[in-house]
């Protein structure tokens, strides 16, 4: 009883209420517009709702969240730019459907399937994540080290671009998270003397620069690349035979994007594609060959994408890991509210995670309505000129990163992360992988790896304690595997067996 009624907190709390329908709504028009990430939104969000109260803050970043990986969809629909990378794989039958004269039917199957599976999202949250909570308690420090290394390991191998490149925006990643004071011996690490590095590089401004300042150089140079005007028809809606016809499709690709979205470094975009291609191979006989408009093709990617955000928000709850860069986001939110993620979370503060869930339903709720709602809107949105768009977003960074602690040393840290993050773009280099690593290097391995070998312990007792704890044991399994799968005779492998099972 006391479950649901930490529930029905948002349900029931005007300001909640509205906070959530006002990040909704914010959220779909941010992702519509190309240029404007919801990670960006969410970044600024954090740094403008600073002196609120935790609930407040969250419930206005949820809204964003849903708001802005649906909203993204809309762009890429009408005028074929990604509002966001998780709605590049939309793009690829969404935009030959607009060109066919059935935008208004392509908008209205994603909003109802984004719908869908932001709602399959978040019951697994709600059901998995207090599972994994009781059992990550029993975590030890060596747990906590084996398991961020093995987030480290996805991290690269989940990388957009190759393995080199994956690897290498982690291990940049792990040397920014090195910075500052050794937490367990004390000592400095890469400060070169300076006073102002014995705290490491605030987890925050580097967000603000990697994900807000550098996307505005990205964009201004492609200042002259400006979508087509396009006219929207009048939505056509499809009777619900045509609905349930893809709802087996949807639920499939609901519980790929949640499986997807608990990978750290995953997040929505990988979680799309996947869901993309088992759509692919799935339909037996789509309306269209895919990539010319096919319905399946604009339906599986943004249930999957949708439902990537509760998956990405059970290891942030239950172990303190992000799954995305957003989530990490929003354990910046429950730090600055003096909040540890993990499994302790959810034992002390249960109510938080009730409303979290809560909120999340009323988010996708209002996606829903929204998103029905203002489709003859988006193609005045999504032609805003970039001109006037960029430095509006430019100043609301330097303020954003000014407002943390009133220092100019935190806007020239900002403005530097954005440089590096503008030059990993242009080189194909993942810059959330980047600070995904960074924060599981400074939140997981600095704190577990001093204590998990202590000088008291024998070398001999150490390593057995990889391999005779149930955990830890499994944990090891699977960073081995992990790393057995990158090599090339795992690959050729896997190919003998798919080969055999065809001519079976």
């Amino acid at each position: 009883m006391e479950i649901i009624q930490q529930f029905l907190i948002p349900f029931l709390d005007w300001e909640l209420l509205l906070l959530v329908a006002a990040g909704t709504l914010a959220g779909i028009f941010i992702g519509a517009i190309p240029g404007l990430s919801v990670t960006m939104a969410v970044a600024l969000l954090l740094s403008l709702t600073y002196s609120w109260d935790l609930l407040p803050a969250l419930a206005l970043m949820l809204g964003v969240y849903y708001g802005g990986v649906y909203g993204g969809s809309r762009a890429a629909i009408l005028v074929n730019i990604p509002g966001s990378p998780a709605s590049v794989a939309t793009s690829l039958d969404g935009y030959p459907m607009s060109q066919k004269g059935e935008a208004g039917l392509a908008l209205f199957l994603t909003t109802i399937f984004s719908f869908i599976g932001g709602l399959v999202g978040v019951i697994v949250l709600a059901t998995a994540a207090p599972v994994v909570a009781s059992f990550a308690v029993q975590f030890a420090n060596r747990d906590y080290f084996l398991l961020a290394l093995l987030g480290l390991l996805l991290v690269g191998n989940l990388s957009n671009g190759t393995l080199a490149k994956g690897l290498f925006s982690a291990g940049a990643g792990i040397v920014i998270g090195l910075i500052g004071m050794d937490p367990i011996g004390g000592g400095s690490r890469f400060t070169f003397g300076s006073l102002q590095l014995m705290n490491g590089v605030d987890f925050i401004i580097a967000l603000l620069g990697l994900f807000g300042m550098s996307e505005i150089l990205y964009q201004m140079r492609e200042l002259k690349r400006q979508g087509k005007p396009l006219e929207i028809k009048k939505m056509v809606i499809p009777p619900l035979r045509f609905i349930f016809k893809f709802l087996p499709l949807s639920m499939r690709v609901s519980i790929l994007g949640v499986l997807t979205g608990a990978l750290p470094g995953a997040g929505g975009e990988i979680a799309a594609l996947l869901s993309y291609d088992h759509a692919k191979r799935s339909t037996k006989n789509p309306n269209r060959p895919f990539g010319e408009g096919a319905h399946a093709g604009v339906i599986a990617p943004e249930a999957g994408n949708s439902s990537a955000i509760g998956g990405a928000m059970i290891p942030m709850l239950t172990l303190g890991i992000p799954g995305d860069a957003v989530t990490a986001i929003f354990i910046g939110a429950l730090f600055i509210h003096g909040l540890q993620p993990g499994p302790m979370l959810m034992t002390q503060s249960g109510d938080l995670f009730w409303v979290m869930v809560g909120s999340s339903v009323l988010a996708n709720v209002f996606l829903l309505v929204f998103g029905l709602m203002v489709v003859s809107i988006f193609i005045r949105i999504v032609t805003v000129p970039r001109q006037i768009l960029l430095p509006i977003i430019a100043v609301i960074t330097v303020i954003g990163s000014y407002a943390m602690n009133y220092s100019l040393t935190d806007v020239y840290w900002m403005l530097g992360f954005g440089l590096v993050g503008f030059f990993m773009k242009v080189n194909n280099f993942s810059v959330a992988h980047l600070c995904l690593a960074s924060y599981s290097d400074r939140y997981s391995i600095l704190h577990s790896a001093g204590r998990i070998c202590p000088r008291t312990v024998r070398c001999s007792d150490f390593i057995s304690g990889f391999f005779t704890n149930p955990i830890s044991l499994v944990l090891t399994l699977f960073i081995l595997f992990t790393l057995f799968a990158q090599t090339p005779y795992y690959k050729s492998l896997k190919r003998k067996i798919f080969r055999k099972n065809e001519t079976a």
